[in-house]
């Protein structure tokens, strides 16, 4: 059956740290050790004592080896020692911190074998799709299984000859038994000039770490490549902290240097947002950045790091990628330690579902574009252009009738890389709790921004911070992670005002109605108007053509033309008017010469077959936002000094 063991699943805080190469004699030496399953107990103690407790535990010891990297291969060992009598169970992880679906990482782990600590075979019986149990053994137990590993992202682990790009929980079986002792790993790298990116605690062995515990170790993403390493020193908070960023990319060293350079300045906006950084524990944050085309697009955040893949370059892609940098450090206080109790401690064999996300990843969203805002990075227009988005989208959804930010969040199981095949309705149904939180963020922060006496979203996430996530435990968790109610707490205390509190919970996190965006942004000089006003509009459906047929994409959108006539997905769209229509362009040139209001026939085939009906054109609902100067329009003073308090930068000069 499925371990369930969630007392012991609690997110521990990582040492950021990269250990360079050793010599490369050294490391061709270290390389060449006889791939014994034991190997990785002679580099390190058998036993390592845990945090507040005076008897060491026995550590359990990873070893991973990359024999055949073409392949996309590593071979696993892992000991087990000090194992209490009975069946050992031993399993993969089916989810991964910052993702809620499952994903169910045994899919890609085979040959998997056990025996004692004297190398006799003991028996391993698969008891689950991602657990099996060991018994028959003497209180050790060295398990080893082959991984097969092709996507270098955030969430799963990708192997080749360039790099091995490693999310722990898509990379190494545990014990729920024995989730509280402590790990050593060893990472075998097959290339001498690869360098290891990590969080984990390195030891005399350049190629050897430690965590206190599974969840240390879990929360931990790896990289080894050929890294190109810049650091710099952080003053804040009173202390001085190290912020490392280790890029494998195809780049230049120019435009590394460029990229570090502003990637400096996110990371003081975002302090300037809290007024200091976070307490990493070690000291250091680590960008483990892996640039590459073999590697998929993703952000991932961690306790003090975050993992950032792209298969575009710096110079492809500088922009896009510093928007993902700044979004994922932002997690560093949000998330990470403000953290909603619903994923608390995180739960490594189901989905993990939070009502909570709207504001861990939605008001992370708001941030990551607002903190390049802050640092020059972003343009009037294009600042504009990423809040048409969240705007457009809370305006014109029609999901908005089925529930709020909270109902959008607990969908996250379904929708965060979650997989099936079977189709659905939520392009009707579902607005991203990313989206709905970022749309929100940017309400509440115009909201305070106008009230009798202001405040703003910067007060409350610091707020938030004082309450919530300053203080952490012994173990390295958040000491109180927020509940909803918490949170409404906290937006009472910073504007003296509960009722207000109150009031936005219920209308617009909990209940779903829509923020006033156009008279919001035009306190700040934004206008929010239609993006095609006075245009035929049918609906915004996808449609596909192929070999002459145009055919309805999916679900058509509730309360369009489309589907007041009754045209459903898969429909073939043959006629509108008296014109054939064979390709998407056709289609498009047919309703853009009609007029809103007016009535067209339209001609398809469904599975019913053919239907004709007249349809009622409406006026595209899309809007847009853009600045007052953008559209011919001059903002007074007070809209000025209004965006510049909002938009301006919060480092002190």
């Amino acid at each position: 059956m499925p371990f369930r063991s969630r007392s012991t699943l609690r997110l521990f805080a990582l040492c950021s740290t990269i250990a360079a190469h050793a010599t490369p004699a050294a490391a061709q030496a270290t390389i060449a050790r006889p791939a014994t399953v034991a190997s990785p107990a002679a580099a390190v103690p058998a036993t390592v004592a845990q945090p507040g407790q005076p008897v060491a535990a026995p550590a359990v010891v990873y070893d991973i080896r990359f024999p055949d990297p073409v392949h996309r291969e590593a071979e696993v060992s892992v000991r087990f020692s000090g194992v209490p009598i009975g069946p050992l169970r031993v399993g993969m992880a089916r989810s991964s911190p910052g993702r809620y679906a499952l994903h169910e990482f045994a899919k890609n782990v085979y040959s998997v074998k056990a025996v004692n600590g004297v190398g006799r075979a003991l028996t391993v019986t698969r008891v689950s799709p991602h657990e099996w149990v060991v018994t028959g053994h003497t209180g050790v137990v060295i398990l080893t299984y082959t991984l097969y590993a092709d996507r270098a992202d955030g969430t799963y682990a990708g192997i080749d000859e360039t790099r091995a790009h490693l999310n722990i929980p898509a990379t190494f079986a545990w014990s729920p038994q024995l989730a509280t002792r402590p790990v050593v790993v060893t990472f075998h790298r097959p290339d001498p000039a690869w360098r290891i990116a990590t969080q984990l605690q390195p030891t005399n062995d350049a190629e050897t770490f430690r965590a206190p515990n599974l969840q240390y170790f879990m929360d931990s993403p790896t990289h080894l490549g050929v890294l190109d390493i810049r650091e710099w020193q952080v003053a804040s908070g009173g202390r001085t902290q190290t912020v490392r960023l280790a890029m494998d990319h195809t780049g230049t060293p120019e435009q590394l240097t460029e990229f570090t350079d502003l990637t400096k300045r996110v990371v003081n906006e975002a302090a300037a947002v809290f007024g200091e950084l976070p307490a990493f524990d070690f000291g250091t944050y680590t960008f483990v950045a892996c640039y590459r085309r073999n590697c998929a697009g993703d952000g991932m955040e961690h306790r003090n790091s975050t993992s950032v893949t792209s298969p575009r370059s710096l110079a492809e892609s500088r922009m896009d990628l510093l928007g993902t940098v700044s979004h994922e450090f932002f997690h560093a206080w949000n998330v990470e330690r403000i953290r909603p109790r619903s994923i608390e401690p995180f739960d490594f064999t189901e989905a993990n579902m939070s009502g909570e996300l709207w504001l861990a990843e939605g008001f992370t969203s708001y941030y990551g574009d607002l903190i390049l805002a802050r640092a020059g990075m972003v343009p009037r227009p294009q600042y504009a252009q990423g809040l048409s988005a969240a705007v457009n989208t809370l305006t014109t959804s029609p999901a908005r009738a089925f529930s709020g930010a909270v109902g959008m969040s607990q969908q996250a199981p379904f929708v965060d890389a979650a997989v099936s095949i079977d189709p659905n309705n939520r392009s009707n149904t579902f607005i991203s709790y990313y989206t709905y939180g970022e749309g929100l963020g940017l309400a509440l922060d115009l909201m305070l921004r106008g009230r009798a006496t202001p405040a703003t979203l910067d007060d409350f996430m610091r707020e938030m911070w004082r309450r919530h996530g300053k203080v952490q435990t012994a173990a390295l968790a958040p000491a109180r992670p927020y509940t909803l109610a918490d949170a409404e707490a906290a937006l009472a205390a910073v504007t003296s005002d509960s009722t207000f509190a109150q009031t936005f919970f219920r209308t617009y996190v909990v209940g779903s109605a829509l923020p006033d965006y156009p008279t919001l942004l035009a306190q700040a000089g934004f206008l929010v108007r239609p993006a095609r006003a006075g245009r035929a509009w049918m609906g915004d459906t996808r449609i596909s053509a192929f070999e002459g047929e145009v055919v309805v994409a999916g679900p058509t959108s509730i309360g369009s033309p489309m589907y007041e006539v009754g045209m459903a997905a898969g429909d073939r769209i043959t006629r509108v008017g008296d014109r054939a229509i064979t390709t998407t362009p056709e289609l498009r040139q047919a309703i853009d010469a009609a007029k809103p209001g007016e009535r067209v026939r339209v001609t398809w085939i469904g599975r019913g077959g053919e239907k004709s009906a007249m349809m009622t054109l409406k006026e595209d609902p899309n809007v847009e936002v853009v600045a007052f100067e953008d559209a011919g329009r001059t903002p007074t003073a007070a809209q000025s000094a209004f965006r510049a308090a909002w938009l301006g930068s919060r480092i002190r000069q």
